[in-house]
């Protein structure tokens, strides 16, 4: 009797004796029988678990040389426009001729082009006697007339940290600037340089409010700042738009370091007395000019009253 029967008659005797078993199953063939069978699945294709799927690392943008860090702004140009503040596109306006005239000697002055050569020629600040006088508009419309001239770049700072304007002007939101550059001790100002869509124009915002922002425009690190600034571009010239000289100390911190300084005054509403004050309050700076502005004057020279601007213009003595 083979294996096989002798299994299959015990299990026989064990169901006549009352014994549950599980559930019948076909009895493995020996294994003699098994050995020759082929496998069923190909031996050469092997199932791995792979890990979880990682996000390729994506290549760092190479930055530009020289503008490692910088951020660019759109510059809303119709909106700057209907403001009453000068484009690019309005070469042959009233302003545009306006602020010609009074750019011409500024550059001349800031490229050496001069009699004399002047320290920091090209460090220009724009300020006033009182607030309201239309610094901000003159640093911003003069600013953007630079950067229409072929041979010039132009940065405009806003160095009127206590009542920081010009972003606002240009529709900017706020952003750090000169005075988080300046507590850091560092000349890097590549990481707050805003480049706009003028192409000749970048921005560098007053930055994060300080309490001791008249100390921090007069200490070392912003003469070092300043150098950096002067000298690191043959071409470029900056604007500041700075406080009041009469209501703040923060400008004449800064009228120290300047190359040549422009007083805007309210031909209509300043005293003489307040721009005389003014004006003594900069002596150290080598080139002081003035700039009236809404100055009333005759129909015959084609700048009317009725058009909310004139200039005045010539050195402040």
């Amino acid at each position: 009797m083979s294996l096989i029967e002798q299994a299959a008659k015990r299990l026989e005797q064990l169901r006549q004796a009352g014994v549950e078993l599980p559930e019948e199953q076909t009895p493995h063939l020996p294994a003699a029988k098994v050995s020759s069978a082929k496998p069923v699945h190909d031996p050469f294709t092997v199932k791995i678990t792979a890990p979880p799927a990682v996000e390729p690392a994506q290549p760092m943008e190479k930055p530009a040389p020289g503008n490692a860090s910088s951020n660019r702004v759109e510059l809303d140009l119709e909106a700057i426009s209907a403001s009453g503040l000068l484009v690019p596109q309005a070469t042959r306006s009233q302003m545009a001729d306006e602020y010609r005239v009074i750019k011409r000697p500024l550059i001349a002055n800031a490229m050496g082009r001069s009699s004399a050569t002047i320290h920091n020629g090209n460090l220009i600040m724009i300020t006033s006697a009182l607030p309201g006088e239309g610094k901000s508009f003159t640093a911003i419309n003069l600013a953007i007339s630079i950067a229409m001239e072929l041979d010039n770049t132009v940065m405009l700072v806003d160095a009127d940290v206590s009542r920081p304007s010009i972003l606002n002007m240009l529709g900017l939101p706020p952003a750090p600037g000169l005075l988080d550059v300046v507590v850091k001790n560092s000349v890097d100002i590549s990481g707050v340089l805003l480049r706009t869509n003028i192409e000749k124009l970048s921005i560098l915002p007053s930055g994060t409010a300080q309490a001791r922002a008249t100390e921090l425009l007069a200490s070392d690190a912003m003469i070092r700042l300043l150098d950096d600034m002067s000298g690191r571009y043959s071409d470029r010239i900056i604007i500041f738009d700075s406080p009041p000289l009469l209501l703040t100390t923060e400008s004449r911190a800064l009228a120290t370091h300047m190359g040549q300084i422009v007083v805007v005054v309210n031909a209509e509403n300043t005293a003489q007395a307040a721009v005389k004050q003014a004006v003594a309050a900069i002596e150290a700076c080598p080139v002081k000019m003035m700039v009236l502005n809404q100055a009333r004057q005759s129909s015959n020279d084609g700048y009317g009253y009725g058009y909310g601007y004139g200039y005045g213009y010539g050195h402040a003595n």
